[in-house]
């Protein structure tokens, strides 16, 4: 009996691990589905280039859950924001990506898994040189009124186009008339190219993860100590990420799937993988404990 084989090819840091072979024998078997991963450059989740390529928390995790979906074979597709999401919203693509916000906008068009990870919420990053520019914006909390700050039009404040920063910061940043002081980053790895925009004074500060700004801040050699983070006032400590999947049937058999892997893989791995990368390592590993009793399933 002849068999054939068809190898996929699998780009990115994870080639070693997801490039899995299709044996077709006719008249005996059909050819296993192929989902395809998309993942975007989005540090310290997926890191795609630099001395830690591949070791952010969700390039650790992919190997792990590829392995325990053997009736697929599995694509890692590198993409920016743009493209992603036109692949998901593809009812001809079966694509998944790992580390999607929920937004009430996005769930009309995709298909969410159960909280995955927690990540700390966004907040405003600046050069401590500017504090005096937001002391009056900060409550007694440390915590920042970014409505009250984007209303007094006294900075200028970049953030990632078409970018969930969840809830609270997104109905903020709604509300907020185009204005010369909200800056749209469309381009890749934009929280690296805002940092060095707000050094050059473009803007004066960055909506963001505290984890990546970290990230870039180390690997373009800027001192860690001439930053200044704020949370968001009103915003929750932590924002629960998603595997967001083609809303379509072949979307919804894979979800079950990983809903049923995940289960065990967010807690037994995934938080320890971003653990790694928290500033206040054992204080999140301390909170984790009730991340999923918290969460929806």
């Amino acid at each position: 009996m002849l068999t054939r084989t068809l190898r996929l090819h699998i780009s990115g840091p994870l080639a070693l691990f997801a490039s899995l072979s299709l044996s077709m024998m006719p008249g005996t078997a059909h050819a296993k589905e192929t989902l395809i991963w998309l993942l975007r450059d989005f540090p310290p989740l997926t890191i795609f280039a630099g001395p830690q390529t591949g070791q952010g928390a969700i390039d650790r995790l992919m190997p792990e859950l590829i392995a325990r979906m053997p009736e697929y074979n599995h694509q890692i597709m590198h993409v920016n924001r743009a493209r992603g999401t036109q692949m998901l919203q593809d009812p001809d693509v079966f694509a998944c990506d790992p580390t999607l916000l929920w937004t009430a906008e996005r769930e009309k068009t995709i298909l969410f898994s159960i909280p995955t990870y927690a990540t700390p919420g966004n907040g405003v990053t600046i050069e401590k040189s500017n504090h005096a520019r937001f002391a009056p914006f900060l409550t007694e909390d440390g915590h920042l009124d970014l409505a009250t700050l984007l209303a007094s039009k006294t900075v200028k404040v970049g953030i990632v186009a078409e970018r969930s920063y969840g809830p609270t910061i997104d109905k903020i940043l709604r509300a907020t008339p185009a204005t010369d002081s909200l800056i749209l980053h469309y381009g890749n790895a934009a929280v690296g190219s805002m940092l060095q925009m707000e050094r050059m004074d473009r803007f004066q500060a960055i909506i963001s993860y505290w984890p990546e700004v970290r990230y870039h801040a180390q690997q373009q050699g800027i001192p860690l100590e001439e930053l200044e983070f704020f949370p968001i006032k009103n915003a929750p400590k932590y924002q629960f990420a998603h595997i967001g999947c083609s809303k379509t049937d072949k979307g919804r058999a894979a979800m079950e799937v990983i809903n049923r892997e995940m289960r065990v893989l967010r807690t037994t791995r995934l938080i320890g993988f971003y653990a790694e990368w928290m500033v206040k390592k054992e204080e999140y590993l301390r909170d984790a404990q009730t991340f999923f009793d918290e969460a929806q399933n």
